[in-house]
């Protein structure tokens, strides 16, 4: 009896974790790295009884509308509350609410400084999705077992613009080397902050800094304003060109009637946009369903059709991600190198 016994316990003991494996996916760690051909079913139905996600994002109003609307309208059933603020914003509000154990978002969408953040914070949940094979390797910020902290889902390309009442296509630049032109002295300006300092950081890249301190004998203003601001005045003439602008800023200034030209130079800065999933999301089905919406072709369409650029097309130029294989420390430090560049070639 006692050798029966002993039997049927060994049989349970090898059986019962064999049939757990092969049980539906449920908690957050099962469904994010979970890559079956019911994939996509398995988290539909999770999302209606879940019924909602909350996702917090760096997109402008308009823009977060847009996306949320057409998931809603492709997954009745499943409501988007969304969270919409800056950058810097949305990283202390994540940190503030999981120090006081306040769970409450589920997906999260923002630049790359907030998503080192929270990485370096072990605030994010490794996942994969069936779109992955999709995206280049640099969209992809790598974590183990082949799953990813994030996934670049949209582009904002900085390049070079013009008015071009102000200045014809033959004169503008294609290359670095061509905004040495004598005939663009007194004509450009830059803008302050971050996207200016990441365009010196580009320049130093392709060109090194010799070529960057030359740029100060062409006399290039300093607007401490977010680029977009500077882009309007470009718009109205007030200022000729800037290397400085943002592929989208310029493109909805143009379909508005505004006599833009954006340029790419030969290294664009690409700033990124990632999709995350938050390490204690409650809503588990509906934060995956969502990034992999945002993934999918659907998603990149919706983006595009917001004037972002897609990680999976080749738009003819070369990208430059900033911030790539860096720690949040060491990019702060980059960054401040380039902001004292850009001080220094447009002081007078």
């Amino acid at each position: 009896m006692k050798t029966a016994t002993i039997a049927v316990f060994l049989v349970l003991l090898v059986t019962v974790p064999a049939q757990s494996q092969t049980g539906r996916p449920s908690s957050l760690k099962e469904l994010a790295s979970y890559g079956g051909a019911d994939r996509e079913r398995l988290l539909v139905e999770g999302a209606k009884r879940e019924g909602k996600l909350v996702w917090y994002t760096t997109l402008a109003a308009r823009q977060n509308k847009q996306l949320t609307k057409a998931f809603e309208d492709k997954y009745p059933g499943v409501k988007v509350e969304t969270y919409r603020t800056n950058s810097t914003a949305l990283t202390q509000r994540v940190l503030t609410e999981a120090k006081a154990g306040r769970h409450l978002v589920d997906a999260i969408e923002t630049t790359l400084p907030g998503l080192f953040t929270f990485r370096e914070a072990e605030l994010l949940s490794p996942y994969t999705s069936p779109h992955l094979g999709e995206f280049p390797e640099d969209s992809k910020e790598d974590a183990p077992n082949k799953l990813v902290h994030w996934t670049i889902d949209r582009e904002s390309f900085v390049g070079f613009a013009y008015n071009k009442k102000s200045l014809s296509a033959a004169d503008a630049p294609k290359t670095f080397d061509d905004l040495l032109k004598p005939g663009l002295k007194n004509k450009m300006a830059m803008a302050g902050g971050s996207t200016g300092a990441r365009m010196i950081g580009a320049m130093l890249k392709a060109k090194g800094k010799t070529y960057v301190m030359s740029l100060k004998e062409q006399n290039m203003r300093l607007h401490m304003i977010a680029a977009s601001a500077l882009t309007q005045l470009v718009a109205s003439g007030e200022v000729t060109a800037s290397p400085s602008q943002f592929y989208s800023a310029a493109h909805v200034a143009i379909a508005k009637g505004a006599p833009l030209v954006w340029v790419p130079m030969e290294l664009v800065v690409a700033s990124g946009g990632g999709s995350a999933v938050y390490a204690h999301a409650q809503r588990p089905h509906a934060a995956l369903l969502f990034v992999d919406f945002l993934l999918s072709s659907e998603g990149q369409k919706l983006y595009e059709d917001l004037y972002f650029g897609s990680p999976k097309k080749n738009y003819g130029f070369k990208r430059w991600y900033p911030e790539k294989g860096l720690t949040l420390d060491q990019y702060e430090k980059e960054q401040e190198k380039w902001n004292d560049l850009l001080m220094q070639i447009t002081q007078k």
